[in-house]
């Protein structure tokens, strides 16, 4: 873990309400595997950090993907060029990709696209096929960056592609032939995922503090009983780990 002051070097958007910051921090670049995040500190006047998931890393950069809908994350959308964060990181267990994996999906509903694009290309690179189902709730919303040999496209109002879930989208046939799942969005989502793939990778969307395990915010309730930290031992877990009932459904910016 490295805390390192990391300057913007470039920003992109994504979609009508995502966008892609990078900022050069070439240690946590250099060491950050699929499904880890890093904590921003924005200034003086947000006590919080912020956690994003690492969307990519690349040449000494790494990049974050986020919807601006908070204090943070409007000041992440108006930092100028050359502007430093305070950025921590890589935090928290992420994605393990088994040996020999043939045949890969990613299942991202909304920012859950945030999770899934660092574990797409290091499926790519050990010759694994990929595909990505992703949806949101209009078509101006699903992420238009590559995340795969297939794309399913999912939207609940049917403005591109399958009419309805995620999950739903991907038909029995094409099912059959998956053999490692990976999904990030929405806690209903996940619970759905985890219903039909029990052993299906997850990564949980929580309430985070301090990012280090040591506040207890981000506890995630188990199907074994007691909880665990989403920023340590998490945040991705077998689907089937999880107490879902448990497990708020919603986070205000799901729904902001």
């Amino acid at each position: 873990m490295f805390q390192t002051d990391a300057p913007l070097v470039a920003r992109r958007q994504v979609a009508s309400d995502l966008w892609v910051v990078a900022f050069a921090a070439p240690e946590v670049a250099a060491v950050a595997l699929p499904g880890q995040f890093v904590n921003l500190g924005l200034g003086p006047d947000l006590i919080l950090r912020r956690p994003f998931s690492v969307y990519d890393v690349t040449d000494g950069l790494v990049e974050v993907l986020f919807r601006p809908v908070g204090r943070g994350t409007r000041r992440l959308l108006e930092l100028a060029v050359g502007e430093t964060v305070s950025l921590l990181g890589p935090l928290g267990r992420g994605f393990q990709l088994p040996p020999g994996v043939r045949h890969v999906a990613l299942i991202s509903g909304g920012l859950g696209v945030a999770a899934l694009r660092l574990p797409a290309r290091r499926a790519v690179e050990t010759g694994a096929q990929v595909t990505w189902i992703h949806g949101a709730r209009s078509a101006s919303q699903l992420c238009q960056e590559w995340l795969g040999d297939r794309v399913v496209w999912a939207t609940d109002d049917g403005s591109r592609g399958f009419a309805g879930t995620t999950v739903a989208a991907v038909s029995d046939g094409a099912a059959g032939g998956i053999d490692t799942v990976l999904a990030c969005g929405p806690n209903p989502m996940l619970a759905a995922v985890a219903e039909r793939w029990p052993a299906a990778q997850v990564a949980i969307e929580t309430y985070m503090g301090c990012g280090t395990g040591v506040c207890l915010g981000c506890a995630v309730p188990l199907v074994a009983g007691g909880y665990d930290r989403a920023c340590r031992e998490g945040p991705v877990y077998l689907g089937s780990q999880v107490d879902w009932p448990a497990l708020p459904a919603q986070l205000h910016y799901e729904v902001a």
